[in-house]
């Protein structure tokens, strides 16, 4: 059971890590935002690709939590029935549905983050 806390725990220190990453990826974005043309078309292309980026992992991070919370609830009787606290009540299945969700945006910002920097 300890090590299934420490992987838990491993996982949501790499996502917070990356996250952290975030205000960088803005600050390094903002240059190249300016630097675009917009005479010919108002969205450069940073910026298309900043709102692309976020609104797939917004929606990958909603699906990822939505199928947790249905995975989390599909053992719940198995659960029950084996003398085991169902996750749903133990608040484990929420930390995992958390997990979920954030996951998509941490491998999004890491990513951003190699790419600009190898930029500069």
């Amino acid at each position: 059971m300890k090590s299934r806390s420490n992987r838990t725990n491993r996982r949501s220190a790499t996502i917070a890590g990356n996250l952290m990453l975030a205000p960088m990826v803005a600050a390094m974005r903002l240059p190249t935002m300016l630097s675009e043309d917009r005479s010919t078309n108002p969205w450069g292309t940073e910026t298309l690709r900043a709102i692309n980026e976020k609104n797939a992992a917004m929606a990958e991070g909603m699906m990822a939590a939505q199928m947790s919370l249905m995975q989390s609830a599909s053992s719940f009787w198995f659960d029950v029935f084996s003398g085991r606290t169902p996750s749903l009540f133990s608040g484990v299945a929420a930390d995992r549905a958390v997990q979920a969700a954030l996951k998509p945006a941490s491998l999004r910002v890491k990513a951003n983050y190699r790419r600009l920097s190898s930029k500069s």
